[in-house]
């Protein structure tokens, strides 16, 4: 697959237990260039495990889309690439970055960034013996008395990966303070550079993806957490960058497609687990609406299908447009 291309390549960043099947399928639609699977753990897909087999599950109409994997075993990972490659992935992503406790202290994930010789040599196995091209997601270091991005996007070029995706915080801010697309920016510009580089962390409004692409010349930008009950980012940032305005969002559309992926996620997971996975995606589809505390907390305790879309439509009729532009909410 092609990493880059004469604009900017708009990728849905991998978040563990929200990119499911249904979120990507619906990012996909509404303009997503590239999709990721959630992280997966070489030991579960080892292991056979139902929960990282559902993770790696796509459709053809998603492509081009990686199964992103994570791991501190070399074996492990190595073992685990038969089964990813068996679902026929385009390219196959290793996280180096997820800075949560439970991986990095393992050594996996951003944990890596503690031992880059590791880093390396499981990198260049992997690329040695994937089928798929590779690529890394990671972070600009450990903390910030060791911001390695620099010189571990050189190396990381030299073992093989052809693409290179950076969150711009290091592993010990977590997700908190903001992200440093500075760093970014000169790793994209290093002239010993000659791989795509993607940037990731703080996208929050289409705008912004103009002004990164043209200030640090990346060739993709991943969105994240700004997606999450928004899929139309990537619909509105090609707009941004293409020269256009955005076009309004109604609260209609906004009913209507959060019903849509709360159909994918009861078929994809059944009645009962699908509605307990939307839980995490309502509050975003209805962000800023005036007066929705009361609706909010009806729709995270709702259990049944029925119920809930009875309440979407009250949410539909109760905010018209002039209800969205300010005006006083009904109950």
């Amino acid at each position: 697959m092609e990493f880059t291309s004469n604009s900017c390549i708009l990728g849905l960043s991998p978040m563990d237990d929200v990119t499911d099947y249904p979120f990507r399928a619906l990012c996909k639609e509404f303009g997503a260039d590239v999709l990721y699977t959630e992280f997966i753990s070489a030991e579960g897909i080892n292991h056979d495990a139902f929960k990282g087999k559902r993770k790696m599950m796509f459709s053809n109409e998603m492509r081009p889309i990686g199964v992103q994997i994570f791991g501190a075993d070399e074996e492990e990972l190595l073992k685990c690439l038969d089964v990813v490659e068996q679902v026929d992935p385009d390219f196959i992503d290793l996280n180096w970055g997820c800075p949560v406790r439970k991986v990095a202290t393992k050594g996996a994930g951003s944990g890596m960034l503690k031992d880059i010789p590791k880093l390396l040599h499981i990198t260049e196995s992997v690329v040695r013996h994937s089928s798929r091209p590779v690529t890394v997601k990671t972070r600009i270091g450990y903390d910030f008395d060791d911001i390695c991005i620099h010189s571990l996007a050189r190396q990381l070029q030299d073992v093989g990966v052809v693409m290179l995706a950076i969150h711009g915080r290091t592993k010990s801010q977590m997700y908190s303070g903001m992200a440093d697309w500075n760093v970014i920016g000169e790793v994209k510009n290093d002239p010993q550079i000659h791989i795509p580089i993607y940037g990731n962390g703080d996208v929050k409004e289409p705008s912004q993806v103009v002004e990164l692409k043209d200030r640090y010349g990346v060739d993709g930008i991943l969105i994240g957490r700004a997606a999450i009950g928004n899929p139309w980012i990537f619909e509105q940032s090609k707009r941004r960058l293409d020269g256009l305005d955005e076009r309004k969002i109604t609260v209609a559309e906004r009913v209507e497609v959060c019903k849509r992926q709360i159909d994918m996620s009861v078929d994809f997971y059944g009645e009962r687990t699908g509605l307990i996975v939307m839980k995490r995606h309502y509050a975003a589809y209805f962000k800023g609406l005036p007066n929705f505390k009361r609706f909010r907390t009806l729709l995270f305790n709702e259990s049944t299908l029925e119920n809930l879309f009875g309440l979407l439509d009250r949410i539909k009729d109760c905010y018209s447009e002039t209800v969205y532009d300010g005006r006083e909410a009904c109950s």
